[in-house]
């Protein structure tokens, strides 16, 4: 799950409860999809400003995944 918000509202407390919720979502979605040869769940929050045609989804991943 890609999610961009802008940089001022990553530190919301909406949004920091949203994306522990999302943590934990694709946590139990890569379980599950463990037990029938899925792929796992993600979740990135995104600073909007860093997305441009010039960056990657993978990148994007490696820098902003929120475990």
């Amino acid at each position: 799950m890609l999610e961009p918000k802008a940089r001022g509202e990553m530190t919301a407390p909406d949004v920091v409860a949203k994306k522990e919720a999302a943590v934990k979502w694709c946590k139990q979605a890569s379980d599950y999809a463990k037990t029938c040869s899925g792929k796992p769940w993600k979740y990135v929050l995104i600073p909007h400003e860093v997305i441009a045609e010039n960056v990657t989804l993978d990148w994007l991943a490696s820098k902003f995944e929120a475990k």
